[in-house]
C-alpha cells in the first residue's frame, strides 16, 4: 500500500508531482491547516503532513494522528510544530534549513537600502504629488560600518554583501572563528565593540535564552547617535518599547523591522513612525525561495516515506533502519559529551577532536559527529539539527578532526571530544553499557564513572578538604537538594571535580555564593535531556 501524505498549506505544484512521481499518495488541501477541527479528524488517514507556517502540529493533533511517521516543514521554523510530543510518538520533524538563506539575506540589504535613502516614505510623498526634494536627505552606505550580530549561514551572506558594496563590516558571533571572519572580509569583534561602531546593525542570530532582548536600552545607549536597526531575524531579540523610545529621541535614525514580538502584527506602536520601515515577515518570501523549500521537503518525506532515508531531520539522526539499533544509543552519548563541553565553554571554539575507541570506530561515525557537534553548539543555537550542526560549525570556521582507533583500554568502546580555544582546552569522555544510558567516564582527564542527570552542578577546585561539605552547606542553607553526586580527582592535593545531581535547575544566586568560595575554581550548572529519544 503506498504511503500518503496530507499538504495542508499552500505548497508548489511541483512539490506536489514530487510526491506522485516517488510513488506517494498525497491530497493537496491548501486551507485545511486553518480548520483545527476538520485537520483533527482526517489526520489519522495519513502518513505524513506537509505543512507550512498556518497548520499547527499541536499535541492533541498528535495524538490523533495514528499513523502519521513524519511531518515536513517547508521552511526552517518549527515553531507551529510540538516537537517533543512528535518525539514521543515517534514521528520524525523535518524542515529545510537553507533554502531561504539568500532571500532573508537580501530582504536585510534591501531594508538597509530602504533606510539609508528614506524610499518609503519618499515614495508615499510623491505619490501624493508633494515632490519633497529637500525633504528626504539620505546617507550613503558606501565607506559606512555594517555590524552583523550572527554570522552563521544568513549573517555570512549578509556581511559577504555588505563588504561588496564597500562597507567595513564588523560582526559578533560566539562560534565564528577568525579563520572564517577573515575568508568573509569581515572583522570580528565583541558586542559592545559592535555597538559602538557601526552606523548600521542587522540581526540575524536564532532566539535563545542568551539573544532574548539582545537589543535594549543599555545597548542602545552604547551605539551612535544616529544608528539605524535592521532585525530580520526574530521579534524577541529587540525589546520594542526600548527601540521605540530610542527612534523618538533620534537616538536610532530609523529601523527596518520585518519580525515582532507578537505576529501576525496588526496593531504595533511601530506603525506609523517615518523612520520604521516595517514589513510583514517577508524574509523568506520570495518566488525561488518558496519553490525551493517546497521542493526540498518534498523530495525529503518522499525518500523517507519510500526508502526509509532520513535528513534535515529535528529529531531523529541520519541513520539507516539497519544500523540504528546499535547506533542509537551512541548518538545520545555524543549528543551528551557535545553538551557537556557547549555549557561549560564561553570563549570562542576553534578546534574540535573527535575520538572513537575500539567498538565506536567501526559505527556510522558521521551520525555521532553530527550528534556530538549538535550538542556542542545548541546552547548559542537552539534550533540546531544533527543534520544542520556540521554545516553551521564549518561556517563558523571550526575546524572538525575525526580520529579512530583500536580498543586502547577496559572498555570495549567509548568516545572521547576535546575542544580547543585560544584560552584553554577540554576533554570529555563516555560510553554507554549495557543499559544503553550514557555515562561519563572522564573529565579533564580525571577518570569517573558518572551517570548524566538532568540537572546537574559541575566544579573544579584544588583537591582539599572540606569541598563536599561547603557544596552541602551551601545547598542545604538554600533549599537546594542533591540527589547525588560524584568526585574525581588526578592526584591527592591536585586538580579535582565534583558532580552534583539536583532535582530543579541550580539557582542563581546560590550559584554566586559557591563561586564566591575561594577553594571552587569554576561552578558550572548543566542541563541535559536525559528523556529525550
Amino acid at each position: 500500500m503506498a504511503p500518503r501524505v496530507l499538504v495542508s498549506d499552500k505548497l508548489s505544484p511541483t512539490a506536489v508531482q514530487i510526491f506522485k512521481d516517488r510513488g506517494v499518495e498525497v491530497d493537496y488541501l491548501p486551507d485545511l491547516g486553518k480548520d483545527k477541527d476538520k485537520l483533527l479528524e482526517v489526520i489519522h488517514q495519513y502518513d505524513g503532513l506537509a505543512i507550512r507556517s498556518a497548520t499547527k502540529v499541536t499535541e492533541k493533533l498528535i495524538a490523533a494522528a495514528t499513523n502519521l511517521k513524519v511531518v515536513g516543514r517547508a521552511g526552517i521554523g518549527v515553531d507551529n510544530v510540538d516537537i517533543p510530543a512528535a518525539s514521543r510518538k515517534g514521528i520524525i520533524v523535518m524542515n529545510t534549513p537553507f533554502g531561504n538563506s539568500i532571500t532573508t539575506a537580501e530582504h536585510a540589504i534591501a531594508l538597509m537600502f530602504a533606510l539609508a535613502r528614506e524610499l518609503p516614505e519618499a515614495n508615499s510623498s510623491t505619490h501624493a504629488g508633494k515632490w519633497e526634494k529637500n525633504r528626504f536627505m539620505g546617507v550613503e552606505i558606501t565607506g559606512k560600518t555594517l555590524g552583523v550580530i550572527g554570522c552563521g549561514n544568513i549573517g555570512s551572506i549578509v556581511a559577504m554583501r555588505g563588504v561588496g558594496l564597500k562597507m567595513h563590516v564588523v560582526a559578533f558571533d560566539p562560534f565564528l572563528s577568525e579563520g572564517r571572519a577573515e575568508e568573509l572580509g569581515v572583522q570580528k569583534v565583541e558586542l559592545d565593540e559592535l555597538l559602538a561602531r557601526s552606523d548600521f546593525i542587522t540581526l540575524h542570530t536564532p532566539m535563545t535564552d542568551k539573544t532574548r532582548n539582545i537589543i535594549n536600552a543599555e545597548a542602545i545607549a552604547k551605539m551612535k547617535d544616529g544608528v539605524r536597526i535592521i532585525n530580520c531575524a526574530r521579534g524577541g531579540l529587540i525589546v520594542e518599547a526600548d527601540l521605540i523610545a530610542a527612534l523618538k529621541s533620534g537616538k536610532v535614525a530609523g529601523a527596518g523591522i520585518d519580525v515582532f514580538e507578537v505576529e501576525p502584527a496588526t496593531d504595533s506602536p511601530f506603525f506609523g513612525m517615518p523612520n520604521v520601515v516595517a514589513t510583514p515577515h517577508l524574509g523568506a518570501s520570495t518566488t525561488e525561495a518558496q519553490e525551493n523549500v517546497a521542493l526540498q521537503i518534498a523530495e525529503q518525506m518522499a525518500d523517507y516515506l519510500v526508502k526509509g532515508a532520513v535528513s534535515n531531520a529535528i529529531n531523529m539522526p541520519s541513520i539507516t533502519a539497519e544500523e540504528a539499533p546499535r547506533l542509537k544509543p551512541f548518538v545520545k552519548l555524543a549528543e551528551v559529551l557535545g553538551a557537556f563541553v557547549g555549557q561549560v565553554t564561553e570563549d570562542p571554539i576553534e578546534e574540535v577532536e573527535i575520538l572513537f575507541d575500539g567498538s565506536t570506530a567501526t559505527m556510522n561515525t558521521r551520525a555521532l559527529i553530527s550528534a556530538a557537534l549538535a550538542g556542542l553548539i545548541r546552547p548559542q543555537v537552539s534550533d540546531v539539527n544533527m543534520v544542520s550542526a556540521p554545516i553551521m560549525v564549518k561556517e563558523r570556521g571550526i575546524i572538525v578532526a575525526e580520529v579512530k582507533r583500536d580498543k586502547s583500554g577496559v572498555f570495549d568502546g567509548y568516545i572521547k571530544l576535546t575542544v580547543k580555544t585560544d584560552k584553554q582546552t577540554r576533554s570529555i569522555a563516555g560510553t554507554c553499557f549495557s543499559d544503553h544510558k550514557p555515562r561519563f567516564i572522564q573529565i579533564k582527564g580525571i577518570n569517573l564513572d558518572a551517570e548524566v542527570g538532568q540537572h546537574m552542578l559541575y566544579t573544579t577546585n584544588a583537591d582539599a578538604p572540606g569541598i563536599i561539605g561547603l557544596l552541602g552547606t551551601v545547598c542545604g542553607e538554600n533549599g537546594v537538594n542533591i540527589a547525588n553526586f560524584q568526585l574525581g580527582r588526578n592526584r591527592p592535593g591536585g586538580d579535582a571535580i565534583a558532580l552534583l545531581y539536583l532535582d530543579a535547575p541550580f539557582p542563581e544566586n546560590v550559584l554566586a555564593q559557591v563561586r564566591a568560595h575561594k577553594s571552587i575554581v569554576s561552578a558550572k550548572p548543566l542541563h541535559f535531556d536525559v528523556n529525550a529519544s
